[in-house]
C-alpha cells in the first residue's frame, strides 16, 4: 500500500468488496474509498460536475495502466457523460464518453470499492442506445443508492 493513499478513517463496508483487505481489516487504498463513497453520492444527487472532481482527483494519486487509475478513470468518463446528457443535452457526447467509461471499466472486479461496476457497465451501455434510461438511474454503492449531504460538496470542493 502506497502511504499517500492510506486513510484509516474510512469506515469498513458491508460486504467484503474487492479493495477490503478482510484479514487486516482496513481498505487497501482507504483514499480511494472516501473519493468513491463522495463521488457516487454526488452522482446520485444529480451533481455529475462534483461527482467527477471527486474521481479525476484521486485518479492523480495512481499510475498509468493500474487497476485502481482505471476504475477512477471510468468512474470520471462516467460522470461527465451523465453531465453531457442531463446538462447540455448532448447524447452524441455522452454516448463518446460512456464507450470510454466501459474500456476503462473492462476487467474492473464487479464489486470494486463497493461499487457495482456491472450494474454500471450495464447502464451506460443501455444507454448508449436509449439515454432516457438515466432518466433516474443511480449508482449503487454497498448495495445502496445514497445520496449527497453537505460533506460529499465539502469534500468536492476541497478537491
Amino acid at each position: 500500500m502506497d502511504e499517500h493513499t492510506h486513510d484509516p478513517t474510512v469506515e469498513p463496508p458491508a460486504g467484503n468488496p474487492t479493495g477490503w483487505l478482510e484479514s487486516a481489516g482496513r481498505w487497501e487504498h482507504g483514499t480511494l474509498r472516501r473519493a468513491t463513497i463522495h463521488g457516487v453520492r454526488l452522482y446520485n444527487s444529480g451533481a455529475f460536475h462534483e461527482s467527477h472532481d471527486c474521481f479525476e482527483a484521486e485518479w492523480y494519486n495512481y499510475g498509468r495502466g493500474t487497476l485502481e487509475s482505471t476504475f477512477c478513470h471510468g468512474m470520471v468518463q462516467t460522470a461527465a457523460g451523465a453531465y453531457k446528457h442531463f446538462d447540455f443535452e448532448n447524447d452524441d457526447g455522452m454516448r463518446s464518453l460512456f464507450r470510454t467509461a466501459l474500456q476503462y471499466f473492462h476487467g474492473v472486479p464487479r464489486d470494486y470499492y463497493g461499487v457495482d461496476v456491472l450494474a454500471v457497465r450495464t447502464t451506460l451501455t443501455n444507454a448508449r442506445r436509449d439515454p432516457s434510461v438515466l432518466e433516474g438511474w443511480q449508482i449503487p454503492l454497498d448495495g445502496e443508492c445514497p445520496t449527497a449531504r453537505d460533506v460529499d460538496y465539502a469534500y468536492a470542493d476541497s478537491r
